[in-house]
């Protein structure tokens, strides 16, 4: 990158150039960094205007640094302005004996031969231009500076030159230098370097998760057209596909929480549920228990781990995240269990644990043992959401939130109330809905839901 003075230099190398281009051919001539003017008498000095008229952001590189600040503020990389310059070139000189046309020809033919300024010119202007270029750095910009011959129509010129006041027009050309790149001086947060570079080429196959789904008793999954097993915390997982098996590195995810499988095929992973009390995976390594999981859709992921760098002794120093499947997604239903009514309201144990986000709804069904006659009132049903306030939270250390609304999203309970305002008395089917999840019914001999039951 350059400094400020990347501009200035850009155009005194420039004229640098042009005055060693056209000396040999044109006796006298002077190439000067000034602006168009007019001709003061009929035998004009033979020149040639250099006329830096615009100046344009360079598509390419104006947000190649981004971003250049970290979230904290801090400057990561130093800001930098990718300018294209539009250079005007004007000729005067004796139009008997054809100076202008003659120039513009040498002109046109340097640009085209050497369309770049080369570290050796700019380095040798820098010095040559003692207290105006001293400390410009443009020689040790990675781009170099290229020219080429801009096409503008006699509209487009004649735009340009309405700015110059009361000067007529003389023979011109526009070139474009580009890319100038100017970067501010602010000091960075470095970086240790580099002591080992490791190299690694590993084949690999993707893992495709097809299907997740909940062993039956005999170990197998349910038979195709039959229903399908609720998954909950006390089943197993079967998690179908291909290239499924990843060696020591294969990790299932589920939501945040990573669990190492122990049986592993190249289609089908069986993972218990009861084993993802697990742990958080970042950048490939566990790093900290987490909460287990929550009732509600899941995402699931099987990742195979790569394990690359090495210690001093050169053995294998860390697993990194490899390569990933795609998601699948499953319902975790929740269990109730000890549904107890007192004092107008009804608490139930739940299956996972509910944190306080989420929405718990309970449902009651009236219940009767004998099949209703004809012409019988219609069941009675309830549909009762549970207020945040009205339960009991603990916090990660396990502690007793006393002040409810003062829990946090992560508080947890395994325990929820709901009140039971405007419920009739009578015998009810119980069940309850965690983000949608729903608790399961049991079916009694005759085939009819009979279990879990509540009276009220």
């Amino acid at each position: 990158m350059s400094n400020y003075l990347a501009i200035a230099t850009t155009t005194a190398t420039l004229r640098t150039l042009l005055q060693n281009a056209v000396t040999p051919n044109v006796p006298g001539v002077s190439v000067n960094t000034t602006r168009p003017h007019a001709e003061v008498n009929d035998n004009p000095p033979t020149e040639i205007t250099i006329y830096l008229f615009q100046v344009t952001p360079n598509a390419a590189f104006r947000n190649a640094d981004l971003p250049t600040r970290r979230a904290g503020g801090a400057l990561m990389q130093r800001p930098t302005a990718a300018l294209d310059l539009h250079y005007m070139f004007s000729f005067y000189g004796n139009e008997q004996q054809l100076e202008p046309q003659r120039m513009l020809g040498i002109v046109a033919r340097t640009l085209h031969a050497h369309p770049y300024l080369t570290r050796d010119m700019i380095r040798e202007t820098i010095q040559n231009n003692p207290g105006v270029l001293d400390g410009s750095d443009l020689g040790e910009q990675i781009e170099l500076i290229k020219f080429s011959p801009l096409h503008l129509s006699l509209e487009e010129f004649s735009k340009i030159w309405s700015v110059f006041y009361e000067i007529p027009y003389v023979l011109s050309v526009a070139y474009q230098a580009s890319v100038v790149l100017i970067e501010e001086d602010a000091p960075t947060q470095s970086v240790l370097p580099v002591l080992i570079r490791n190299v690694y080429a590993v084949p690999f196959h993707q893992p495709v998760v097809d299907q997740v789904v909940a062993q039956t008793g005999n170990g197998q999954p349910a038979l195709p057209g039959s229903s399908p097993i609720p998954i909950t915390l006390n089943k197993t997982l079967l998690i179908q596909g291909h290239n499924l098996q990843g060696g020591a590195g294969t990790l299932v995810q589920i939501d945040e929480i990573v669990v190492q499988p122990t049986d592993v095929t190249d289609t089908q992973i069986t993972l218990p549920l009861a084993t993802t009390s697990g742990t958080r995976l970042q950048d490939g390594t566990v790093v900290s228990l987490v909460d287990g999981l929550r009732a509600g859709v899941q995402g699931l992921q099987v990742i195979h781990r790569l394990q690359m760098g090495v210690d001093q002794a050169n053995d294998p120093l860390n697993w990194h995240r490899g390569v990933e499947s795609n998601v699948a997604a499953f319902v975790l239903r929740p269990v109730i269990s000890n549904p107890t009514v007192n004092a107008g309201a009804l608490a139930v144990t739940l299956e996972p644990v509910v944190n306080r986000i989420q929405r718990v709804v309970l449902l009651l069904n009236e219940f009767s043992a004998a099949a209703r006659q004809p012409g019988a009132p219609a069941a009675r049903t309830y549909s009762i959401v549970a207020k945040t306030a009205d339960q009991t939270w603990k916090n990660a250390a396990g502690q007793v939130v006393t002040d409810p609304t003062k829990a946090a999203d992560t508080d947890s309970t395994d325990t929820i109330t709901f009140a039971l305002t405007g419920v009739a008395a009578g015998t009810y089917l119980l069940r309850v809905q965690v983000d949608g999840a729903e608790s399961e019914l049991q079916l009694g001999p005759d085939n009819r839901f009979f279990q879990p039951q509540v009276t009220i």
